[in-house]
């Protein structure tokens, strides 16, 4: 039996697959499951298969048992086949198919060479197998206009009714953080009317229609701050507020850049400056820091490098 693996006590008796963990200590309850008690006498062979069900059943709530208690937690192994099987009672051909069932609905995953682990949340969401997707059944504009629109969405989550849902589809953006070799990062010292207070931001704005993210980046740093960046690298793609609003926001993450001069969009113009990296946490724990991108892109610098 393996070192690494739970010990569990199983027999096969007159009433079916009976198992439980061993006790750790006087105060451990074992896991229990009673099969239905067979016929005594000669069985037929629909009533071995019965049987053969039966085990199968057990051996599939003993597994979950383990996991649903926490005694197998996220990314645990499982004992060995063989242990399994001599442990609960069960050939080891049942016990694959288990294994098997557990892997397809993605309570397991396998590694060959290494054996059978538990999923975690995480895992079992990008299989896909867990939840079901809500459907989209249409859409009705609410308001227009060149800068954001108001839809009501038809949807319908799995088991419930279906209902209009509030969406504000607003444009794509590009942001940049941008820098030097001294290890600050190029940012502007605005005011923001909708919160109303000021705030380090970088430099960004909408992608035109037709027009490539990162050529928006750089033409957005260059008309906010009068620098070109040397060069500019994709780094993340997210949405602000994914439950209510669609607008996709792209980071870039640059090094170095040129004095070309001053700024030329006066309107998104702010007090240009190099904020050293080092600085970032003071200003974030004053929330001198605005805008979402801001966050995730030198969240993001810090996090990764650049």
């Amino acid at each position: 039996m393996d070192a690494d693996a739970p010990r569990w006590n199983a027999t096969m008796n007159a009433t079916g697959l009976q198992y439980g963990r061993r006790p750790a200590g006087p105060r451990r309850a074992a896991i229990r499951f009673l099969a239905s008690p067979p016929n005594i006498g000669p069985r037929s062979q629909t009533e071995g298969c019965q049987l053969m069900g039966d085990v199968a059943a057990g051996v599939e709530r003993a597994i979950r048992g383990w996991i649903a208690s926490g005694e197998l937690p996220p990314g645990a192994r499982l004992p060995a086949e063989r242990s399994m099987a001599q442990e609960l009672g069960a050939g080891r051909t049942t016990v694959r198919q288990v294994l098997a069932k557990l892997v397809a609905d993605g309570t397991l995953r396998v590694t060959h060479g290494s054996g059978y682990y538990v999923t975690d949340a995480y895992e079992r969401a990008a299989q896909g197998r867990t939840l079901e997707p809500w459907k989209i059944h249409g859409e009705r504009t609410v308001y227009d206009n060149r800068w954001v629109r108001l839809g009501l969405v038809d949807v319908e989550p799995p088991g419930m009714e279906r209902f209009e849902h509030h969406v504000v589809h607003l444009q794509r953006v590009a942001i940049a953080a941008v820098i030097d070799d001294q290890n600050r990062v190029l940012m502007l010292w605005r005011y923001r009317f909708v919160p109303r207070r000021w705030g380090w931001e970088l430099p960004g704005g909408i992608v035109d229609k037709g027009e490539d993210p990162k050529q928006t980046a750089l033409r957005e740093v260059e008309e906010e701050t009068g620098w070109r960046p040397r060069s500019l690298e994709h780094a993340v793609t997210y949405e602000p507020m994914v439950g209510m609003v669609d607008s996709p926001h792209e980071i870039f993450i640059g090094r170095g850049a040129t004095r070309v001069g001053d700024p030329t969009d006066i309107e998104e113009s702010g007090e240009v400056a190099w904020i050293p990296l080092t600085d970032i946490q003071r200003l974030l724990k004053k929330d001198e820091l605005m805008g979402s991108g801001t966050l995730v892109a030198l969240l993001h610098v810090l996090a990764f490098g650049h």
